[in-house]
Parts: structure tokens; C-alpha cells; sequence
């Protein structure tokens, strides 16, 4: 018997995870903050204590990066993470202002999809399975299937931590046989809440096209400007140390020096000095036909020593070497190494003065990295408003290492391997994701105190336009459509008063003349009835009782005989009366009456 199609089976394994997931997040649902912590806490701490052996596994698996490196991005993965939130609140009551009167509650958004790239494997699922369990939420991680291994081994161990902490383990699980089929039909899973992708353009575009809310991380490619007034010595050791981070496998790593005329000779051999290389220019051009393929990236080059890379293109280099520096003469598409090239490989751009340094970083942003990450190096409070004010990138880091600055390593930002880019690179936000997008908020509100105040100053804004002074249902005095409630309704008010329904029997109609009940009378149920209101039968008779005198010698009655005034009126009779008197209105039908504004419908009466 043959085997199950492996697309199939992929497909399927999607449903019984997310089902699994969906599952675990139903299990957690009455979880309190200390119960969320108690997991978190635990993922993190097994992180931590695998982050060697998950360094490791993902160096051999994959052929990226470097071992040390790895096992620095998993404690930022796991502890780094862990310590950025776990003083957060995700769970219930989270502000309840009793100046505005608004309450805000944290609600979990449910199961998550989070697509794994295979440049940063083991420390991306760490982090977006804690930021994910913080929230109550499960997450189901659809592994790079260059990865898929040591991403695994990854689940395994959050998923024992979270069992020998008590909670389900299934609220985080991974797709052993991913696809790109079986991808995209997690995101597109009906029981799939938001989407955490990290990839590169092509899975970011079909992340927010699945029809799923969704947060993408655009691609990067960082420029680094060195002004004038910069220190050359610890640029170079910025720069050596963040393109020796993993080798330069963050999209937020620098891809380009941009250096000011005169501190280029200086600054070359500082960065000389700690191992980086100046390519001839014909190195430069073997570099260019090897790194960009039809415009874009070589795969083969991403996280690989730059010895490597050298070799590779067709030349050689010291194994000692730190970072390739290519000088281009520009940064349009006839310059090949001017786009994101994830090893330690920089572009050189020399410009005279920040102002020329603004444009070509400008334009850096605008061939690949719109929104992503910029980075300056820079004494000159002008050229650094400049930059702040200028640049399009979301996050600046000023004189520090890129890699570790916009991560949140080396900074004060939030710390997360996954960073938006904001609308102008067709992302939902340009912060470093964290906890604090993984859950809703729920707002309760109670009305303001001076609401009424308020109110009534823009009834009469409108009334100023309209000449509506009182328009119905706005509860203002005049308001048509109150028929009690004393000096804020139109009318007199109808009071009927509680006594017992007198003993009489109404005059039956005639057959020939059936009566519906008029337009306007109250119905009552025999619940709302109290045992001493008046019965519906005899509702017209109390309403009548009240009428002035007129209209009962008209029937036929004389008051105060001791005969309630309107036991001779007929059915119909009292039918016409409330008809011709809108709602009981003692003064007779609105029509012509002079107590009606004709232009607003109130009574004056």
C-alpha cells in the first residue's frame, strides 16, 4: 500500500496542530498572571540552559552563522526576552482610570503562526513562543524547511518546560514537514488568529495577503553614516563588532559605510587595524558577480565568514579577516553591491558633508530597506537632527553597533527578532514586536462627568443651524417624543391614577363595526399589569375619566352624580377622541392648535 501524499500529509499535520493549539488555549483561558508567568519564566530559563546545544544544532543544520554568536541571540531570545516583559501585564484588569472612568482589559488573540527564517532559527522560535505564551495565546511555528530540526528541537524543549510548569504543553507546537503549501495554509487557517512573519518579501507579502491580521518584518539594508565629527576608533570597532554578530545574519546589520570625505583615510585603517578588508577593484567586481544574483541576494552567501565569500567569488583573503570592503561608486541598480547582503560584506560610499550623506543614505533605504533601520555615528547635534528628522527607517541607532542596537542587545529598545517597518514598507507597525502585540484590549467606559454639559452646548450649536431647539429623542425640554417626565416633555403630562378599574361594563360595539385598538394606546402584558392598574378593557374609560368637562356632557353624562364622567361613551366614541387628540391631549387634535410650533412639533400648552 502506497504511502500518504507528502503535500497531503503536510496539509494535514496544519489541521491537527492548530487544532492541538486551539485546544491549549482553551485550557488557559481562566490562567491568572501568575500562572502565565510561572510558564514564561520556565520556557525561558530552558532556553537558556539549551542555548549552546540549540547554538550549535542550528550552525550544523543550516551552514550560517557562527556557534558563539548563536548562543548570544538565544539568552537574548529567551532571558533577554523573558526580562523586557515579565513585569508586563497581559492579563485581566490592566488600568482602570477613575478620572476618565475607562478600564482597560487584556483579552489573548488565540493561536499564532509563526514563520521561522533559517537565518535565526532557534533564538526567533524562542522569542516568539514566550512573547506568544505571555499573552495566553498558543503558538504553532511553521519552521524554514532549511531548519526544521533545530527548530524543532527548539518546541521540544519550551514544550517540556511548559509541562513540568503545570500548563498544557500543545500551546506551543511545530510542523515537522513544513511546505510552502502547508505554510500557507496555516496562515490561512480559519482557527489562526494573527500571523508573526519573518522572511523574507515574498512570505511577508503572502502573510498580509492570507486574509489574516498580520505583523511582517521587512527587509533591511541598513546604511551607516560616518560624519566628520565622529570618533574613527570606535566606529571601527562598531562596525567590526555588528558584522561579527553571527556574521551579519540580522537584516538590521549594516550593509553600507557611508563616510564623510575627511575622515575616509582614517577610518579605513582603524577598521584595517581590527581585521576588516579593502578589495581592489577588481576583487570589488568578482564580489559583485558573485553576491548579486538577477538583482538580488546570492543565498550562498548569507551568514558565511568572509574568507568564505572571498573564496567563493575568486579570490583570497586571511581567514583572520573581520569584514569585505567594497568601495561603489553609487547606489543605483548599476552597482551591485549597494542591496541587503547578509554576511560580513560592506559597500563604501564616500560624500562630502552630512548633507550629501543624507541623500545616498536616503537612497539606501529607498533600493531595499524603506522603514527598516539606520544607523549614524555622529557628534553634530545639526547632522543628527538631520537624520532623526529626516531618514525614513524606524529605528536610528546613534554611535553603537546596528545589529545589537535595533535588536535591543545593546539598547534600551525593546528587545525582538522580529522589527516592523511601518506602513511606508507596506507594514502593519514599525516597532520591535513584543508581548504588547499579542494581545487585545478591551475598554470599558462610563460616561464623562460634564457629558451633559457638553451635550446640551452642541444641541444648541445644532439648533443654531437647524432652529430645532428640541429634536425628538434628545431628552431636551421640549422634546416631542417624552410624554411624561414633567418640564422636559412637549406635552402635559397624562397621569393616570392607580385606583381600581371601576365596575362597570363598557357599551359593546356594534358587530358591524369591529375596533382595533387606536394607534398610540399603550399595550400592557398580564405580567406587567400591578392588581391594582387599571385593566386593559377599561383603559379608555380611566383615560376619558380625565377629561374636561365638555367632552363629557357631550356624552350624554353629567359629573358628579356619582357615575364616573364617560361610562356612556361608546367604544368607537372614545376611539375618534384619541384619534382626533394625537395622545390623549386634553386640548384637541394638534393640527391648527395655537399651542403647536409648527417649525419644531413642540407644544407650548
Amino acid at each position: 500500500m502506497k504511502g500518504i501524499d507528502q503535500d497531503l500529509s503536510a496539509l494535514q499535520e496544519v489541521r491537527d496542530q492548530v487544532a492541538r493549539a486551539k485546544a491549549a488555549v482553551k485550557a488557559v483561558k481562566g490562567y491568572s498572571q501568575a500562572d502565565v508567568d510561572r510558564l514564561c519564566q520556565a520556557m525561558a530559563e530552558a532556553g537558556a540552559r539549551a542555548a549552546h546545544d540549540l547554538a550549535r544544532l542550528a550552525v550544523q543544520e543550516t551552514g550560517m552563522g557562527r556557534v558563539h554568536y548563536k548562543i548570544l541571540k538565544n539568552l537574548l531570545g529567551s532571558e533577554g526576552t523573558w526580562a523586557s516583559i515579565k513585569d508586563e501585564r497581559t492579563v485581566g484588569i490592566l488600568n482602570a482610570d477613575t478620572q476618565t472612568g475607562i478600564t482597560e482589559v487584556a483579552a489573548p488573540v488565540g493561536v499564532v503562526a509563526g514563520i521561522i527564517p533559517s537565518t535565526n532559527p532557534t533564538s526567533s522560535a524562542l522569542f516568539k513562543a514566550i512573547i506568544a505564551v505571555k499573552g495566553r495565546n498558543a503558538m504553532v511555528l511553521s519552521p524554514h524547511p532549511g531548519a526544521k530540526r533545530c527548530i524543532m528541537e527548539a518546541a521540544d524543549i519550551l514544550r517540556s518546560a511548559i509541562q513540568r510548569a503545570g500548563g498544557p504543553p500543545d500551546l506551543v507546537t511545530c510542523l515537522a514537514n513544513p511546505t510552502l503549501e502547508s505554510t500557507g495554509a496555516l496562515m490561512k487557517h480559519r482557527d489562526v488568529s494573527v500571523i508573526l512573519a519573518t522572511g523574507g518579501s515574498g512570505l511577508v507579502r503572502a502573510a498580509y495577503s492570507s486574509g489574516k491580521p498580520a505583523y511582517g518584518v521587512g527587509p533591511g539594508n541598513v546604511p551607516a553614516y560616518v560624519d566628520r565629527s565622529a570618533d574613527v576608533r570606535k566606529v571601527a570597532e562598531d562596525v567590526v563588532t555588528s558584522q561579527s554578530f553571527d556574521n551579519g545574519t540580522l537584516c538590521c546589520s549594516e550593509q553600507a559605510l557611508v563616510i564623510d570625505a575627511p575622515v575616509k583615510v582614517r577610518l579605513l585603517e582603524a577598521l584595517a587595524a581590527r581585521g576588516a578588508y579593502l578589495c581592489s577593484p577588481q576583487e570589488t567586481r568578482l564580489l559583485e558577480a558573485y553576491c548579486n544574483k538577477g538583482g538580488a541576494m546570492n543565498p550562498a552567501v548569507v551568514g558565511q565568514d568572509p574568507w568564505k565569500v572571498a573564496e567563493a567569488a575568486g579570490f583570497h583573503v586571511k581567514r583572520s579577516t573581520t569584514v569585505l570592503l567594497a568601495p561603489q561608486g553609487g547606489t543605483c541598480k548599476d552597482h551591485p553591491l549597494a542591496i541587503e547582503i547578509l554576511c560580513p560584506l560592506l559597500s563604501i560610499h564616500v560624500v562630502d558633508g552630512w548633507r550629501e550623506g543624507c541623500k545616498v543614505a536616503t537612497s539606501m533605504l529607498h533600493r531595499g530597506g524603506l522603514g527598516h533601520t539606520i544607523s549614524i555615528h555622529c557628534q553634530d547635534d545639526e547632522a543628527l537632527e538631520a537624520f532623526l528628522l529626516e531618514k525614513p527607517a524606524s529605528r536610528i541607532v546613534v554611535n553603537g553597533p546596528s545589529s545589537m542596537g535595533a535588536t535591543g542587545f545593546s539598547t534600551h529598545l525593546m528587545p525582538s527578532f522580529s522589527l516592523g517597518c511601518g506602513p511606508q514598507a507596506g507594514n502593519i507597525t514599525s516597532d520591535n514586536i513584543s508581548a504588547r502585540h499579542l494581545i487585545h484590549i478591551k475598554r470599558a467606559a462610563a460616561p464623562r462627568n460634564d457629558w451633559k454639559a457638553v451635550e446640551r452646548r452642541f444641541h444648541e450649536r445644532a439648533a443654531s443651524l437647524t432652529g430645532e431647539r428640541a429634536p425628538r429623542g434628545s431628552g431636551m425640554p421640549g422634546d416631542p417624543g417624552m410624554r411624561t417626565g414633567g418640564e422636559t416633555s412637549s406635552k402635559p403630562p397624562m397621569h393616570i391614577p392607580k385606583v381600581a378599574a371601576p365596575a362597570l361594563q363598557p357599551t359593546p360595539a356594534p358587530a358591524s363595526a369591529p375596533v382595533e385598538a387606536p394607534r398610540g394606546v399603550p399595550t400592557f402584558t398580564r405580567q406587567a399589569m400591578a392588581d391594582d392598574a387599571p385593566r386593559p378593557g377599561n383603559m379608555s374609560s380611566q383615560v376619558v375619566r380625565n377629561l374636561p368637562s365638555p367632552l363629557s356632557a357631550r356624552s350624554g353624562s353629567a359629573p358628579g352624580k356619582g357615575t364616573p364622567s364617560g361610562a356612556s361613551l361608546t367604544s368607537v366614541e372614545i376611539q375618534g377622541i384619541l384619534e382626533n387628540a394625537g395622545a390623549g391631549c386634553p386640548m384637541g387634535p394638534c393640527n391648527g392648535c395655537p399651542h403647536k410650533n409648527e417649525n419644531s412639533g413642540a407644544c407650548s400648552a
